[in-house]
């Protein structure tokens, strides 16, 4: 009797869903969230101190909710709502960095990542937006 090895192998589609946007999340906890220049010398944080390690546990709650439950189903209700906080955990935890942002201090490429994932997951998840097919298609080969 042969197992399937690969655990994303039968997953519905927005769960798929869930499991990028949560990929996209842990790069822009990576990437820099903070950055200073001053006299010749720049210095940058990630995301992975301060505000972003609440991030981090949307992240974390985005991976639970894609991978509990019956992978081949869509989310049950509460599933979909541990996915609706976990993006807005990682909004929450975007907008005490912006608000913390002081004048020497830019935001980073990271930051604005986290925002529009965060924000694009959010209103897909809620079925405001729609993929391009192009994208579904691909996600449906992933599955």
């Amino acid at each position: 009797m042969a197992q399937n090895s690969n655990p994303i192998a039968g997953l519905s589609k927005q769960k798929m869903y869930l499991l990028i946007f949560a990929a996209l999340g842990l790069i822009s906890l990576l990437l820099p969230w903070a950055r200073v220049s001053a006299y010749g010398f720049s210095s940058s944080q990630n995301g992975l101190k301060g505000e972003g390690l609440i991030a981090l546990l949307g992240i974390i709650g985005l991976c639970v909710a894609a991978l509990m439950g019956d992978k081949t189903k869509a989310l049950d209700t509460n599933m979909r709502y541990v996915a609706l906080g976990s993006f807005g955990a990682i909004i929450l935890a975007t907008i005490l960095v912006f608000l913390s942002i002081k004048s020497p201090v830019k935001p980073g490429l990271g930051l604005f990542l986290a925002i529009a994932v965060s924000v694009l997951g959010l209103l897909l998840l809620l079925g405001v937006v729609k993929p391009p097919k192009a994208i579904d298609d691909k996600v449906d080969k992933l599955s």
